[in-house]
């Protein structure tokens, strides 16, 4: 019995396929007999096609997985970037990264020890920042410092279609800015949570978070990029209200600003808590609590950067004036009375109301020092 091996002669010129014999007592048992040509490319061919289809079968789940793989990881983490690393820029880092964000973090002061303790790489030089490539520049900056810091930043070295975000109290002056300094290619979002560190320490269930989709790229990455941001606040209860930037500040100035002005003035009668507090009094408390802790410099901000924040003004100022001409005209139709029936009693001699000259003592205790005549009348 002989072992078909083919080998291609060099020395034929047809190449003609040669039998190479094996001595029969190296063999430890008999070989099949030889398969005719046609036989044997066709069994050739059926092992090809059946390796082919298995290394198909076998890399195509490995691709289609691994695709999807790297759909979910783009659509479920972003690499934030936090510049203005303070108060509110840590309050916002520490609810980022237990979502499982990869947050980074660069501002003027060196936060280092505190960003290490919460998760976040922090980075004191703004260009090596910048060539980490973080998918969204998330902006905490004071309203007063937005512009130097977003001038001073290397746009140079980010990606072309950074996103960039802010959440600054005041959202026509942010979208302005943004769109004067930032190349077309930068994305912008526009937000504002109607909260911090304060009103939201235990959770954000339930608060408002604003946002205007200024500038969103048209293709999908942008567009994911930017769901899934806002997907961040949502996935923490938030209350998710998208309007315009100047729909924002209309709102603000008759909320916010007014809050916040009324939380100060209160903060300068320096009210403290008394033995028999009422629900109300202590609502009053917990807003000067909540305004004091804010620097007078977002305060500032509001009124200088929202073109609503004046005439808001002006209107809290008519309200307080006419709420004491109000009680300024009952008091006097109560002295008019007394002097009308002191009047007729006395026969026309208008004597002064002794009751009047010497008002009651007020919540203090204290007593008002008396009014002239002059004044009665």
């Amino acid at each position: 019995m002989h072992s078909i091996y083919p080998t291609i002669s060099r020395f034929s010129n047809n190449h003609s396929i040669h039998l190479r014999r094996y001595n029969r007592p190296f063999l430890s048992h008999p070989l099949p007999p030889p398969l005719p040509p046609r036989l044997r490319t066709t069994k050739l061919l059926r092992l090809l096609c059946t390796i082919g289809t298995s290394a198909i079968n076998t890399t195509q789940p490995f691709t289609y997985e691994s695709k999807i793989s790297d759909r979910i990881t783009i659509s479920k983490t972003l690499k934030i970037a936090i510049v203005g690393f303070g108060n509110f820029g840590q309050f916002l880092a520490k609810t980022l990264v237990r979502q499982g964000h990869t947050i980074l973090a660069h501002s003027r002061t060196d936060y280092s020890d505190i960003a290490a303790d919460i998760g976040v790489s922090y980075y004191n030089n703004a260009d090596d920042l910048s060539e980490e490539h973080p998918d969204v520049i998330l902006l905490c900056t004071s309203v007063l410092s937005t512009e130097k810091v977003l001038r001073s930043l290397p746009l140079e070295r980010l990606k072309r279609s950074t996103l960039f975000v802010d959440v600054l109290s005041v959202k026509e002056f942010a979208k302005e800015l943004f769109l004067r300094i930032l190349p077309s290619d930068f994305d912008i979002l526009c937000t504002h949570p109607m909260f911090g560190p304060e009103s939201g320490k235990h959770s954000w269930e339930g608060l408002p978070f604003m946002y205007d989709k200024v500038r969103i790229g048209s293709n999908e990455s942008s567009v994911l990029r930017c769901e899934n941001f806002l997907e961040a606040f949502s996935k923490a209860g938030c209350i998710m209200k998208e309007m315009t930037c100047d729909e924002h500040d209309q709102y603000a100035a008759g909320s916010q600003f007014i809050t916040h002005t009324v939380g100060r003035i209160l903060e300068k009668l320096d009210l403290g808590s008394t033995p028999i507090n009422t629900k109300g009094y202590e609502r009053l408390l917990d807003l000067v609590e909540n305004t004091s802790s804010d620097s007078f410099e977002l305060y500032y901000g509001l009124f200088m950067y929202n073109k609503n924040a004046m005439q808001q003004l002006e209107r809290l100022e008519l309200a307080f004036e006419s709420l004491k001409k109000e009680l300024s005209d009952q008091l006097h139709e109560v002295m008019k009375k007394q002097l009308f029936q002191t009047k007729d009693r006395h026969l026309g001699v208008l004597q002064e109301p002794r009751a009047l000259l010497k008002l009651p003592t007020n919540g203090n205790g204290h007593a008002l020092p008396p009014r002239s005549t002059s004044d009665i009348i």
